[in-house]
């Protein structure tokens, strides 16, 4: 019985541990640059929104980060005839699963659902995003190092160009894109940026409130402190 028990408590433990390692770069902080999180907007509309929705955000939340009504109707409102409508697409899940095999997930929380014990889900999707190589076993002829076998294409390789995996194991650039690399690695922290964004649109106020919040506690304690000094003088 006690065996039992032991296996059962360690079941986990041992699950976890006989994983392999991801290793992940680090996401650039885009939280407060209201200039990236806008481009980051931008290449989600016109490279993600064709197969993924946003079910979960509304076009209305851009005004957010600095955005106002004329510039989401004229640059981003694809998809929809309202401002207040949410970020969904056309295409229904059930053709999607014919046409791919699996219908394409929604990305509004996904920056929150990729967090692992390697790192953040900024940082798994700013890895993956830069990971596509060359595969021709492949029916899209695209792999990725953080998702082996992944089927979903290379969206963005007009802008990154093409990589082959090396023997070493290492991605090696055969074929530069519209961008130089630095350049579409800021480009793919913008869009990280935004997706992280919609996650959780109110992240950096709720930061801001914590504070607020914290500080007023502290203020309350001296006087607090102090009233009760007074109350138990006489007793003491």
């Amino acid at each position: 019985m006690k065996k039992f028990l032991s296996a059962i408590l360690f079941a986990p433990l041992l699950a976890f541990g006989a994983g392999a390692e991801l290793h992940l770069d680090r996401a650039p902080d885009k939280a407060n640059d209201m200039a990236a999180l806008q481009n980051g907007a931008k290449i989600f509309v016109n490279y993600c929104l064709n197969c993924h929705s946003a079910s979960y955000m509304r076009y209305n939340r851009l005004k957010d980060i600095g955005l106002n009504d004329a510039q989401i109707k004229d640059n981003l409102l694809f998809t929809a005839e309202k401002v207040g409508e949410p970020m969904k697409i056309a295409m229904q899940r059930a053709d999607a699963k014919v046409w791919f095999g699996a219908a394409p997930p929604d990305l509004t929380v996904i920056a929150r659902a990729r967090a692992s014990e390697f790192g953040s889900g900024a940082d798994w999707l700013y890895t993956y995003l830069r990971g596509f190589y060359r595969d021709d076993k492949r029916p899209t002829g695209w792999n990725n190092v953080v998702f082996e076998n992944v089927g979903m294409p290379h969206v963005l390789w007009e802008l990154q160009g093409e990589q082959v995996m090396g023997a070493d194991h290492k991605l090696n650039l055969v074929k530069p894109g519209k961008l130089k690399p630095q350049e579409f690695d800021a480009a793919v922290g913008d869009l990280v940026g935004f997706l992280k964004y919609m996650g959780e649109p109110m992240a950096e106020f709720r930061k801001q409130l914590g504070v607020i919040v914290l500080i007023f506690l502290a203020v309350i304690f001296v006087f607090a402190y102090a009233l009760k000094r007074e109350y138990w003088k006489d007793i003491h």
